[in-house]
């Protein structure tokens, strides 16, 4: 291994990859667990198994290294890049790969570059396993091209550059994740209900036989079209679907944010969308511009 790596957080991302790229002594792992005597043990075996150093402070895991990744949990990620600021050398490339807000980002990034390091904001876009270091990464920031090389000399093999600004990178996986996320709340709401109805199996069938899969931008462009069009409608027919669920007692608070966004769009008044999905975005951009105004007494 030609560079030092220094690993904040070591749970199942980082020592997913550590064993994967078989690190081993190249390797130097700090986590707040083992600042705690109930876990301390545990995740000092986690770093033997994988054959990294464990090491007693996060100043010791970046001050020395090439290449740092962090892989804490959200809450922790801005403090864990100001605190690794005071001690981080001229030069290393800080690898945020925290699932944060660009904004979070951004803060991190102003922190570490004072210090004189380099920022990179990475995406990290797939489930560590089964992937591990094939999983896809994005990467945004000045020093995208540095980091890409560096994650790849760590065995990295799916890097894309997705831009020269931080926040890029975790905007499209924060943005994803309404979609991805979302779906998959829906699916508890939409699944429980029908449960608790009877008529799981019915609902189903009904899903599978309308369900005709298309390219995400003619989806999104249909959806749009239909919202515009009769969101008005649709948003009294989901307050109905918010009074069923509510009856079942299985919860509509996906149900209850799909009424606002209908007859968000359906008081609009865009009758006749425009062709194509850029088109309609910006039709409706405008329309919000033009409702706010009016509502706006100066």
């Amino acid at each position: 291994m030609e560079q030092e790596i220094g690993l904040i957080g070591f749970g199942e991302a980082g020592s997913t990859f550590a064993m994967a790229g078989d690190w081993i002594d190249a390797a130097r792992v700090y986590d707040i667990q083992t600042d705690v005597g109930a876990t301390r043990d545990a995740m000092l075996a986690r770093c033997a198994r994988a054959g990294v150093r464990a090491v007693p402070t996060l100043a010791d895991a970046v001050t020395p290294v090439t290449v740092i990744l962090s892989l804490v949990t959200a809450d922790q990620a801005l403090a864990v890049a100001q605190a690794a600021a005071a001690h981080i050398a001229p030069g290393a490339l800080y690898c945020d790969l925290n699932s944060v807000a660009p904004q979070t980002k951004q803060a991190a990034a102003r922190a570490i570059e004072a210090a004189g390091g380099h920022y990179v904001d990475v995406a990290v876009m797939a489930p560590v396993d089964p992937a591990r270091l094939n999983v896809p990464l994005l990467v945004s920031g000045g020093h995208a091209d540095a980091a890409r090389a560096g994650l790849a000399r760590l065995g990295f093999t799916n890097i894309r550059v997705v831009g020269e600004a931080v926040g890029r990178a975790s905007a499209i996986k924060m943005i994803r994740s309404v979609m991805v996320k979302g779906l998959e709340a829906l699916t508890a709401e939409c699944m429980l209900a029908a449960d608790a109805a009877g008529v799981l199996d019915e609902v189903i069938g009904s899903l599978d036989a309308s369900e005709k899969p298309r390219p995400w931008d003619i989806r999104a462009d249909y959806n749009l079209d239909r919202m515009m069009v009769h969101g008005l409608r649709r948003a009294a027919e989901m307050a109905e679907v918010v009074k069923t669920l509510d009856g079942l007692g299985t919860g509509s608070a996906m149900t209850r944010g799909t009424v606002e966004r209908q007859q968000a769009i359906g008081t609009l008044g865009l009758k006749a969308p425009p062709e194509g999905l850029g088109a309609k975005i910006d039709s409706i951009i405008q329309a919000k511009a033009e409702q706010t105004g009016k509502a706006d007494p100066a």
